[in-house]
């Protein structure tokens, strides 16, 4: 049997009709940078998430560094963040000139440990940008108490996690709605995918707002008269529309990425050799990614014979970012994160999407199963 990692033609199916027809009525309008269907869309995710500004870019990339610039984060200053994650999220610090500075991560949830991330404030610390990675939030209260405490913004990378959210009370927090900007991607492998490149800022920051509108189009709000350098990052009228089409679909497939989960959670549970992903107590992860600890070193024999047996599988994220040579000028040592060092070496990540059959499933993990 053949279970791929991801296979985005089923989701398609599901939604072409949809989607066809809101590319059509773009095509037909001959609209097609920003205008009114990017602005419904920005309406309908700010509505979605609970916020007050949604402001569409380019890129998940893109809506780092704007998120970034427009906090006011000036060069040289630093922002705090994770060093086991994708590259975008150091690169849009190092790109807008201020200098990434790492702190190491939780061992169950791979999120930014917050005692670690306040351990490695400095005089020059402008913003901390906590990761929530493979859909599940980091402890979101924890930074904002810091940012709070010592005066400085919290940017979300929330680019795996559109839509997760932990428990607050009798109430729920959402992804955006205790940062001061919250970043997201709408490549087309995530759970809201684009049929390209796409991202997008949330904020309930007036000032902010404006200011991430302005930089989207090289700085200015009104034509050729730019208040400061800015970047070419809007977001296209066709993305919005793929993306407003999928948007009511997106809970569902969220919700069946969750049963997923649990259908692994339980056919795997007391397998030696492997720990299953922990999602804690009061947090609802939209399971971007079902990563595995795959102990003794045998994480990549792991991933030879699953896809000998047709199932595939992927490393995210096999080097720490302060092991990358471009961020070597950073000048940290091996050993100084040792969670995320020991993550990069073990982990191993599932298919997951929510088309998979419970034949696929079953079929995986006892593939899992049949290794060990």
């Amino acid at each position: 049997m053949q279970v791929p990692l991801l296979d985005l033609t089923l989701q398609y199916r599901e939604v072409a009709d949809d989607v066809m027809d809101a590319l059509r009525g773009v095509v037909e309008e001959q609209r097609f940078i920003l205008g009114p269907v990017v602005d419904r869309f920005e309406e309908e995710m700010a509505g979605k998430l609970g916020v007050r500004h949604a402001v569409g870019c380019a890129s998940g990339t893109d809506a780092l560094l704007l998120a970034v610039r427009a906090l006011g984060v000036e060069k040289g200053e630093e922002v705090v963040t994770s060093p086991f994650t994708f590259f975008a999220t150091a690169g849009a610090i190092h790109n807008a000139g201020a200098r990434p500075v790492f702190a190491d991560i939780e061992p169950d949830t791979f999120n930014l440990d917050p005692a670690a991330a306040e351990a490695a404030v400095t005089g020059r610390t402008r913003a901390v940008m906590p990761v929530h990675l493979f859909g599940q939030m980091a402890d979101m209260r924890a930074f904002r108490a810091l940012g709070d405490r010592r005066g400085f913004a919290v940017i979300e990378d929330a680019a795996q996690a559109v839509g997760a959210r932990q428990r607050d009370g009798d109430g729920w927090i959402t992804t955006g709605t205790l940062g001061d900007a919250c970043c997201f991607s709408f490549f087309p492998t995530k759970n809201l995918g684009a049929f390209g490149d796409a991202g997008m800022i949330v904020t309930n920051d007036d000032g902010v707002a404006e200011r991430l509108r302005k930089l989207r189009v090289h700085g200015g709000r009104q034509m050729y008269h730019h208040e400061e350098v800015g970047f070419n990052s809007r977001l296209d009228a066709l993305q919005a529309a793929v993306l407003s089409a999928k948007l009511p679909y997106l809970d569902r497939w969220s919700e069946a990425r969750r049963r997923n989960a649990a259908f692994y959670d339980e056919a795997l549970a007391g397998v030696e050799g492997i720990t299953p992903p922990v999602v804690r107590p009061g947090n609802e992860s939209i399971v971007n990614q079902y990563t595995l600890r795959v102990l003794d070193g045998r994480r990549d024999a792991l991933g030879e014979f699953l896809k000998e047996r047709g199932v595939g599988s992927s490393v995210y994220y096999p080097v720490p970012l302060d092991r990358q040579e471009c961020f070597a000028y950073l000048g940290y040592r091996p050993g100084q994160f040792p969670e995320s060092e020991r993550a990069s070496r073990e982990v191993l990540s599932l298919p997951i999407f929510p088309e998979l059959t419970e034949g696929q499933l079953a079929h995986v993990a006892e593939s899992v199963k049949g290794f060990f």
